[in-house]
């Protein structure tokens, strides 16, 4: 067999090895689509517009009007009979690979929880969510397999390891698994659930090793956590320094990180230290949250408010699970009052019946903001933090819209979510179609 050339080598390269892209099966484009008579939320408005036409093609929108739309004689027309058509849902507070699966089976066999975590993806995509921004886990093999067609599922902007430092929030670790040895990583560290580091060097690589296997932006832990049991609320891991090398790293690929914090003085050293954004804050003071408002960081967080919306906890969990419930209407009240830009997620864990109440943790927010405000934040202003990933955005096209050459995210619910907004609640029964990328995943018209 003739050696191969250097150029041939080379050329090469980008499909080779384990963790790299492949080449991507050719699909048939998609054909059009035309929705009439439909009301839209275009995600950014407080209204329904009147009865109006949308054409699809490919995977974008490609025309919206009052007047009648003429496409070709085979593409796909759904009578919407004047109901809502929306935008996908996005959840920006998501773990793909650990929704369904208790911490143990998390840890264990690494093929029956890819499938697990194939069969949630297609369900979290029948619950309206087109989009979710995973927050730690090993999901780069399942975003793949959804993009290319393989699983049906939302689109994944992934984290990859939950990078932490030993003792911190996602450590772990068997008693058998301490003293921490880097020659024999622990069963979270193998599987790419959690990287564990102690030095400004490891997070580096820590960081640089998430995005080189595909990571839109790097998620840190700052502080301890509620699922961890050995990982006080109270704590933090990284000092300041630490936390903005990790910064630096990701702003050197065009990216950002965003930081798991509950307590003032976690939340605060990730806004000194650069962070773009916050995850969680339920603890932080009034002081922080105008700190946190002045220099414009984001808070990404989720309205707890019982142990209807969490997998069971017991111990020291439980009782951080009830400060958490305690603090919510505060933390929201305080992202109201300075005007801080807020995402919202649903952080749902652990735990196959708690995975169907994603709706319900959105619609939650209505104890704080209008059924539009509601509608805009899991809809445009989700996407506004997606965005974010810049030059690392795996969909850098326009997403938690509806105008002309946005992806073709949709649904069409059965009611008007801006009057009620628990129809988001029961998406079996008040959602009628669902679209990714021009494709029909349900249409029960």
């Amino acid at each position: 067999m003739a050696l191969m050339s250097r150029r041939t080598f080379v050329g090469a390269l980008p499909f080779i090895g384990a963790g790299l892209p492949s080449l991507v099966r050719a699909k048939a484009p998609a054909p059009a689509t035309l929705f009439q008579n439909v009301r839209i939320f275009d995600g950014r408005g407080g209204a329904l517009s009147g009865a109006s036409n949308l054409l699809v093609r490919g995977n974008v929108i490609e025309r919206i009007s009052t007047a009648p739309i003429q496409a070709e004689s085979d593409a796909t027309v759904i009578a919407g009979g004047g109901r809502t058509l929306m935008p996908g849902l996005i959840d920006n507070h998501w773990h793909a690979m650990l929704a369904r699966q208790n911490p143990a089976e998390a840890l264990g066999d690494v093929g029956f929880n890819n499938l697990v975590a194939g069969d949630e993806a297609t369900d979290t995509l029948m619950r309206g969510f087109t989009t979710v921004r995973d927050m730690g886990g090993p999901v780069f093999a399942l975003k793949r397999a959804i993009d290319e067609g393989i699983v049906s599922g939302p689109r994944i902007y992934p984290s990859g390891a939950m990078i932490t430092t030993s003792g911190g929030h996602g450590d772990l670790r068997l008693p058998s698994e301490i003293p921490h040895d880097p020659a024999r990583p622990s069963g979270g560290e193998q599987i790419g659930a959690s990287a564990i580091v102690d030095d400004v060097g490891g997070l580096r690589r820590a960081v640089r090793e998430q995005l080189m296997q595909g990571a839109s932006q790097i998620k840190i832990v700052g502080g301890g956590g509620v699922s961890s049991p050995r990982s006080p609320l109270d704590m933090s891991t990284f000092s300041e320094d630490e936390v903005r090398a990790a910064a630096d790293v990701a702003r050197d690929w065009n990216t950002y990180i965003t930081v798991h914090a509950y307590a003032s003085n976690t939340v605060r050293r990730a806004i000194s230290a650069g962070a773009a954004c916050v995850e969680h804050a339920h603890l932080m003071d009034e002081s922080t949250a105008r700190l946190m408002a002045n220099r414009r960081v984001w808070l990404s967080t989720q309205p707890f408010l019982s142990a209807d919306d969490v997998a069971p906890q017991s111990g020291p969990s439980a009782e951080r699970m009830l400060q958490v419930f305690a603090a919510t209407p505060r933390l929201y009240a305080l992202a109201r009052r300075f005007g801080i830009k807020t995402a919202w997620g649903s952080d749902v864990l652990f735990s196959p019946t708690i995975t169907p109440r994603q709706n319900v943790m959105l619609t939650h927010l209505s104890n704080w903001y209008s059924n539009a405000e509601t509608m805009r934040m899991a809809t445009s202003i989700n996407a506004e933090l997606l965005a974010l990933s810049n030059l690392r955005n795996p969909y850098p096209g326009k997403l938690g819209v509806i105008e002309r050459d946005a992806y073709a995210d949709l649904l069409v619910l059965n009611g008007n979510p801006l009057e009620d907004i628990r129809f988001l609640e029961n998406p079996a029964v008040n959602l009628a179609v669902v679209m990714k990328a021009g494709q029909v995943y349900k249409n029960t018209l």
